[in-house]
């Protein structure tokens, strides 16, 4: 049965739809609130607190599609993209899924049901694996369903126990593999045989019955529940009757688009696979949220572009033609994914600058490569080398991979691996993604929050940690935490800090330093100043004053979202956000600085909107309807099925859960402080407000007054005395300058009666006293032209810094480099330098040795120039 793959993808939903599943939309592929995971990686990913028991959802069952990515961390398909027929950094997952609901039983019925009735694949050409271990699913998939016993493999825990990580769910699977037939290679599953392509697994059938621990130990989950994953495009490969993931529908279309976009006919060529391949998880990244830079998930996301570029320019691309491929893509994908729609400018506009970045440094990267190559003996690029391309040209390791694969050679990894850690470590760091999950403390307890309308509240006592255990009493003097039934504290959250305040005992206080969340309980830190038990009623107050601080600072987050994506574009999306009661910060995606101009008009704007007094209303909304209402979702949240949505008029409308004021005039004053880039398409701005934005504002007047004072002048005339003494400067810089030319040119007359023979070539290598630096190179320049043809090596000491500058003649560069000259130096006076090959440069900080650092160079070059 032929079905495209938009077909098949709501054919699966409706299946389980019609049996009582929810169906949930794709969730983000950035895991919302999960330290563990770079990506998502699986279709159970935004399912994960609910096998675990620690989030509850209105159903039982759910269906979905959901888009996962496999391309950095522990889960790293990346360097297999284009090489196999079956692995992608990005695939969709079809799941579905019981929460406590049905088991074995039902989850293998509906699979073969689905299987054999609705996709009408042949019964015979099915086969099963289950856990070694496994008696209830083997008699399941025999006695009930009739799979021939010689069809069922019993297979081990490498491959039939199913882990989402080191930690976390868990639990046997069986697995159900397509027959390709006997004139495909391979064996069943279990054989020797089984690495060929004749058996593919489909569908992975997850019995989630665990929660690992960190030192093993398997703890029994709440409610037993099932997770399954079919992939998306190895089923359509075998409804069309291919081979290949990339013979489907949606590949076929992409990679057409791509041949179209860089100018080739030959659509069989394994860089095709890799762009269209890439060009799919490219733009959903960035329709999550992330945008190309040198950290993180964003870094992940410029080696996938760059990869898929220089497979482009393999072809013989000479322009920029990736972002070209989002008009075919959203043909293929739009309608399950309107998003893409939504986002296509922001997606084309940030493939197509990162591509042209890359490509200003490209060619000479693969220059650098090829020089290494052709003189490499052996076959291995050696560490350092790989590392100067990583770090000067932006080529990813795998990229270097990819490229000397082609050329049967392999990278020294290692030798890498020591270059990248003598500096700071960048994207590489997955391993801040391993936290382990179950590290934190655990509370089966769900705390009523009840701070949106009062800061007070009595309540009841009803857990106490002390030391991370669970305790019935905390005496006076202990630090620990108190978890009540319901309290006004807000618990830290959606970059909201948390509450302070104090818990009135019957005798005594608990001082309350910070509030967290543990699962769905609120958590408050602190100090006792008195005994404090379970079942204890107290009286909770929150600190009211840093609590307005922090709503004056919440709310204006709202304010300036609306505001920047009015002045600046639709493409501005949140990419965090702290607020605390001192001030806010507000991380956004930009590509380029917010100018003076911008941010005088971004605080005129908000300031104004302040004095209208709008009133701020929320509402609890099903998050489907408050997306539909247009609310803005913010990046990196994860939402429940129920969200509150807070609305500033026509001016703001956003899924929130924090605390706010009661009308924008309530924020009094809004002063924007800084203005930075902390990453690639990524700015981040400072606010103050309220009375801070006060003293701010007074603050600036001081210093405005003391500079008039200074310049004996008014306020408004102190920017034009300020520029005339700026071009005072520049003047007698530029004086200065001409005088330390000058009496370098004249240095030069006798350095020139220094010249060396060194193998028959002219040299000079001399130290100069009491000279500036920057004049150094143009004395070489003179130097080098008075010369003709030679060498010249020259140094100057100050304080306890070394300037050393090194120059050859054109016609002698193929047997000396002038950076290998200058480094020889530089080495021996603590330093390192670079440049071209007629012209380099190098510091040190240990002029002591400069002398020893001079002979040691003209030793070096004596053995050079021999032949």
């Amino acid at each position: 049965m032929s079905m495209n793959s938009a077909q098949i993808r709501e054919k699966f939903l409706q299946f389980f739809a019609e049996r009582g599943h929810e169906r949930v939309p794709s969730a983000s592929m950035i895991p919302g609130n999960d330290p563990t995971l770079l990506f998502t990686n699986a279709g159970m990913v935004p399912f994960k607190d609910v096998f675990l028991g620690t989030d509850k959802r209105r159903y039982t069952r759910a269906t979905s599609a959901q888009r996962c990515l496999r391309a950095g961390g522990k889960h790293n398909d990346l360097e297999n993209v284009g090489y196999t027929a079956r692995h992608h950094t990005f695939f969709e997952m079809l799941g579905n899924f019981s929460f406590g609901d049905y088991f074995k039983r039902e989850a293998i019925q509906y699979a073969w049901q689905f299987l054999t009735e609705e996709l009408k694949l042949p019964a015979e050409k099915l086969w099963v694996t289950v856990f070694t271990e496994d008696d209830e699913a083997y008699d399941i998939w025999a006695k009930e369903i009739g799979v021939p016993e010689d069809r069922i493999s019993r297979i081990g825990e490498k491959d039939n126990f199913w882990s989402m990580g080191d930690t976390g769910p868990c639990g046997p699977c069986s697995e159900v593999f397509y027959d390709h037939g006997p004139e495909v290679w391979g064996g069943p599953p279990g054989t020797p045989e089984e690495d060929g392509d004749r058996y593919i697994e489909i569908w992975n059938l997850v019995f989630m019955q665990y929660n690992r621990q960190a030192d093993g130990t398997l703890e029994p989950l709440p409610d037993p529940s099932i997770d399954t994953g079919m992939g998306l495009e190895r089923i359509a490969a075998i409804l069309q009757g291919v081979h290949s993931n990339y013979e489907t529908d949606t590949f076929q279309a992409l990679i057409k688009a791509a041949a179209q976009a860089v100018g080739v006919d030959d659509t069989e060529s394994k860089s095709l696979r890799v762009i269209a391949d890439h060009i799919r998880s490219c733009s959903f990244l960035i329709v999550d949220g992330v945008m190309p830079s040198n950290e993180g998930r964003g870094y992940v996301l410029r080696r996938i572009i760059r990869r898929a570029v220089r497979h482009g320019h393999l072809l013989g691309a000479k322009q920029a033609f990736f972002y070209k491929l989002v008009a075919e893509l959203i043909n293929q994908m739009g309608d399950a994914y309107p998003e893409l729609s939504e986002k296509r400018q922001i997606i084309e506009d940030a493939l197509h600058r990162e591509e042209q970045q890359f490509a200003k440094t490209l060619e000479r990267g693969l220059t650098i490569l090829n020089e290494e190559i052709a003189g490499l003996e052996g076959t291995v690029i050696p560490g350092d080398v790989v590392f100067k391309l990583y770090d000067t040209y932006g080529f990813p390791m795998d990229l270097t991979a990819d490229i000397v694969r082609e050329q049967k050679l392999t990278i020294d990894e290692e030798g890498f691996a020591q270059a990248m850690a003598e500096q700071r470590q960048r994207a590489q760091q997955s391993s801040q993604f391993g936290v382990d999950y179950n590290s934190q403390l655990k509370s089966s307890q769900q705390s009523e929050f009840l701070g949106y309308d009062s800061n007070e509240g009595h309540s009841t006592v009803v857990e106490l940690f002390k030391n991370g255990e669970s305790v019935d009493e905390l005496a006076a003097g202990d630090e620990g935490i108190v978890i009540l039934s319901a309290t006004p504290f807000y618990a830290e959250s959606g970059g909201q800090v948390g509450d302070t305040g104090r818990l009135l005992l019957a005798d005594g206080e608990f001082e309350v330093s910070d509030t967290q969340y543990i699962g769905k309980a609120i958590a408050h830190h602190g100090k006792a100043h008195g005994a404090i038990k379970r079942n204890d009623r107290v009286e909770a107050q929150v600190d009211a004053q840093r609590r307005d601080n922090i709503r004056r600072n919440h709310s204006a987050t709202h304010l300036l979202h609306a505001a920047l994506r009015k002045l600046l574009g639709e493409h501005v999306n949140q990419k965090g956000s702290l607020v605390e009661a001192e001030r806010m910060r507000f991380d956004f995606s930009h590509f380029e600085p917010v100018s003076k101009q911008q941010i005088a008009e971004l605080e005129r704007q908000i300031n104004a909107q302040i004095r209208a007094n709008i009133e701020l209303s929320t509402q609890l909304m099903n998050i489907e309807d408050a997306k539909q209402a247009g609310a803005m979702a913010l990046f990196g949240e994860k939402y429940d099925d129920d969200v509150r949505v807070v609305r500033m008029g026509d001016v703001s409308m956003e899924l929130c859960g924090g605390t706010h004021v009661r009308a924008t005039g309530d924020i009094g004053l809004f002063r924007i402080i800084n203005e930075t880039g902390i990453a690639s398409g990524v700015r981040r701005i400072e606010v103050v407000t309220g009375a801070a934005a006060v003293d701010y504002t007074l603050g600036q007047q001081r210093l405005l007054d003391q500079l008039a004072a200074e310049f004996k002048t008014d306020h408004e005339s102190v920017p034009e005395k300020v520029a005339q003494l700026q071009s005072r400067a520049k003047e007698l810089e530029r004086q200065k300058e001409q005088l330390q030319q000058k009496l370098a040119q004249q240095a030069s007359g006798g350095l020139i009666n220094q010249v060396t023979d060194i193998g028959g070539v002219k040299a000079i290598v001399a130290e100069l006293e009491q000279t500036d630096p920057k004049a150094l190179r143009g004395l070489v320049d003179d130097l080098k032209n008075q010369l003709g043809s030679g060498v010249v090596l020259l140094a100057t000491a100050q304080a306890n810094k070394v300037s050393l500058i090194a120059g050859v003649t054109k016609d002698l560069t193929k047997r000396v480099k002038a950076g290998d000259l200058v480094n020889q130096a530089a080495n021996v006076v603590g330093g390192k330098g670079g440049g071209r090959p007629d012209m380099a440069q190098a510091g040190g900080s240990q002029p002591e040795h400069l002398s020893e650092a001079l002979a040691t160079a003209t030793s070096w070059l004596q053995n050079e120039l021999k032949s």
